[in-house]
C-alpha cells in the first residue's frame, strides 16, 4: 500500500514537473496581465516609426530560436567571460532592433518588474510585427527564460547562411525539429525586409538561374566590388507588406538570395512554392503554425536560466 501511495506521489510529482516546463498562453494571465499589450503597443510604435524594423524584430526572434533555442541569448553583449553572438558572420552588421528591445523591456519592467523574460518579448514582438504588417496572428506560447550565456560559434554554425543550397536549408531546419514544409513556411518571412549587397553579389553576378532584368536593376546598387552594405529588398514588390509575394518572386526566378531561389530551382520544394504563390491563405496558416513550433525550440523554463532586467546583460 505504501508502495502505491508512494507510485501515485510520484506519479502526481512527475506529472506536474513536465507540466510546469511546458509552455503556456497565459502564463502571464495572472503575474501581468497587461504584459501582451504593452509589448504590442511598443511594437507598434516602432513599426510605425520605420516599417523596416518589423523585419528586424521577426528576425531577431528567428536568430535566437536557432542558436540554443529560444532564450533570448541574442540580446546578450560581449562579457569578460563569453562572446556574444551579435559579432556572428549571420549577425553582424545585419541583425538589428535591439534599441527597441531595450525600449520594450523598459515599458515591460514598469508595467510588472522582473517578471516577463526578454526571450518571451521577443517572441510576442515577432508575431506583432508580422500583424503590422499585415500578416496572420497566432497565439504564442509563453514562459521561456533567459539563458545567462550566449555562443558565438553556435551562432557561426547553425543559423543558415544566404548561400545555403536545398538540401543545405533542409538539414539545418531538420536540425531544429523543424521539417521541410515548415521551413519553406518559414522562408516566407523574407517577404518582408531587406538584405545587404554582399548577401545577393554573387547570385546577381554570377548565377543563371535568375531574371534577367531583375540582375540587372540590382546592379547598380550592388556594383562587382564595393558598396557591401547597400540594401535591397528581400521582395521586390512589396518590401513593407507581410504577403505571399517573396512565393510569386521566386516562380518567377527574382529571389534575391541564392538560398531563396533554391526553394523553387527544380527540386521537391517547387510545388509548395508554387501552391503559395497562388494562396495567401494557405501560406498564412501553414507560417503562423511554423511559428508556433519554432518558438517552442529548447526553451528554457521552471527554475532553468532567469528573468533579466536588461536585456543586454545577465543579473
Amino acid at each position: 500500500m505504501a508502495s502505491l501511495a508512494f507510485s501515485f506521489t510520484f506519479s502526481i510529482f512527475f506529472f506536474f514537473a513536465i507540466a510546469s516546463a511546458q509552455l503556456s498562453s497565459t502564463f502571464y494571465s495572472s503575474s501581468c496581465p497587461n504584459a501582451l499589450s504593452t509589448i504590442q503597443t511598443a511594437v507598434k510604435a516602432a513599426v510605425a516609426n520605420e516599417k523596416r524594423m518589423g523585419a528586424s524584430l521577426l528576425r531577431l526572434h528567428f536568430h535566437d530560436c536557432f542558436v540554443n533555442g529560444c532564450d533570448g541569448s541574442i540580446l546578450l553583449d560581449d562579457t569578460s567571460s563569453f562572446t556574444g553572438e551579435k559579432t556572428a558572420l549571420p549577425n553582424a552588421n545585419s541583425v538589428r532592433g535591439f534599441d527597441v528591445v531595450d525600449t520594450i523591456k523598459s515599458k515591460v519592467e514598469a508595467v510588472c518588474p522582473k517578471v516577463v523574460s526578454c526571450a518571451d518579448i521577443l517572441a510576442v514582438a515577432a508575431r506583432d510585427s508580422v500583424v503590422a504588417l499585415g500578416g496572420p496572428s497566432w497565439t504564442v506560447q509563453l514562459g521561456r527564460r533567459d539563458s545567462t550565456t550566449a555562443s558565438l560559434s553556435t551562432a557561426n554554425s547553425d543559423i543558415p547562411p544566404p548561400t545555403s543550397s536545398l538540401s543545405a536549408l533542409i538539414s539545418a531546419f531538420s536540425n531544429k525539429g523543424l521539417n521541410t514544409n515548415e521551413m519553406v513556411a518559414l522562408s516566407g518571412s523574407h517577404t518582408i525586409g531587406q538584405a545587404r549587397c554582399t548577401s545577393f553579389r554573387a547570385r546577381i553576378y554570377n548565377e543563371t538561374n535568375i531574371n534577367t532584368s531583375f540582375a540587372t536593376s540590382l546592379k547598380s546598387n550592388c556594383p562587382s566590388t564595393g558598396g557591401d552594405n547597400n540594401l535591397a529588398p528581400l521582395d521586390t514588390l512589396t518590401a513593407t507588406v507581410f504577403d505571399n509575394n517573396y512565393y510569386k518572386n521566386l516562380v518567377g526566378n527574382k529571389g534575391l538570395l541564392h538560398s531563396d531561389q533554391q526553394l523553387y530551382n527544380g527540386g521537391s520544394t517547387d510545388s509548395q512554392v508554387t501552391s503559395y504563390s497562388t494562396s495567401s491563405s494557405t501560406f498564412f496558416s501553414d507560417f503562423a503554425s511554423a511559428m508556433v513550433k519554432m518558438g517552442s525550440i529548447s526553451p528554457l523554463t521552471g527554475s532553468s536560466g532567469e528573468i533579466r532586467t536588461n536585456c543586454r546583460k545577465t543579473n
